[in-house]
């Protein structure tokens, strides 16, 4: 049974990170429980890394992905959700998948507390399943289910600068053994895939990785804040949601150091996942 959220035993100061989620249930393909296609093996072994990189195994997640938006930042306050299978044309056995992880009302409340406390209005809701932006990863990572899970929407206005504001405010929540996770793609763009890709997705994702390991932390806030003058930018992503929940994990991350941790190609696309403190 997952472990409920608990404020009075001393926790490690967790990192923030920001996650590939891959595409669809990209791991999950085979009916038989196999390895996914070569492409995605690097990937998942990754994900399945994260939680024994981490300097103690976290209480509870708060994860903010990309495929959820609301007008004002919403948190996930259920006990628990069923799945929301958000992809579309893939085999029925995907549609199948089970990730049982409770919720952390808890950490909700807290969650909407420090995010109020910094000027933002927050909205709840405990209907929603979790979406494969969530359950796809994390199926990898925590495979038992065993860590309570809050999710955290997108504001819907995409705003960088908010997105990090917002994150900051949850910082407090890395000394309380909670490990911030935002979900998407560093590169996001599915009209093009290939070796057609390849070029300039490496020249967006060198400069990204620029900004994002800048080692100074007001720098390199306002570097992330202004992605959309980055090199190819709007190629990479020509509708952002997949890049806000970087936004989200470098603010968590404060004045802390950034690593990216995570550097592939997959579908012709560089993409790369960061660590923050």
């Amino acid at each position: 049974m997952a472990r409920a959220l608990t404020a009075d035993i001393p926790a490690m100061t967790l990192p923030s990170l920001f996650i590939p989620h891959g595409g669809g249930p990209c791991f999950f393909m085979d009916p038989d429980g196999g390895p996914p296609d070569p492409m995605w093996r690097p990937m998942k072994a990754y994900l399945a890394s994260l939680i024994d990189n981490l300097p103690e195994r976290p209480k509870a997640i708060l994860l903010i992905s990309g495929h959820w938006e609301e007008d004002r930042v919403t948190v996930h306050t259920g006990s628990g959700q069923p799945l929301l299978f958000d992809y579309y044309g893939f085999p029925e056995h995907t549609y199948r998948l089970r990730w049982d992880a409770l919720g952390a009302p808890e950490l909700a409340a807290r969650a909407k507390a420090l995010i109020e406390g910094a000027g933002f209005p927050v909205g709840e809701e405990d209907a929603r399943g979790w979406d494969h932006g969530v359950f796809i990863p994390l199926m990898v990572a925590v495979p038992d289910a065993d860590i309570p899970l809050v999710q955290l929407s997108l504001r819907n206005d995409l705003d960088p600068v908010a997105h990090i504001a917002i994150g900051k405010a949850l910082a407090p929540l890395r000394d309380e053994g909670v490990l911030i996770v935002g979900s998407g793609m560093s590169f996001h763009n599915l009209r093009v895939r290939g070796q057609q890709a390849t070029p300039l997705a490496d020249q967006w994702d060198a400069a990204l990785a620029d900004a994002v390991t800048d080692p100074d932390p007001a720098r390199r806030a306002e570097r992330v804040a202004n992605w959309a003058q980055l090199p190819h930018a709007r190629f990479a992503h020509p509708r952002e949601e997949h890049l806000l929940p970087l936004m989200v994990a470098l603010g968590a991350g404060s004045d802390g150091p950034a690593v990216r941790d995570y550097h592939d190609h997959v579908m012709g696309w560089a993409v790369s996942g960061y660590r923050f403190g």
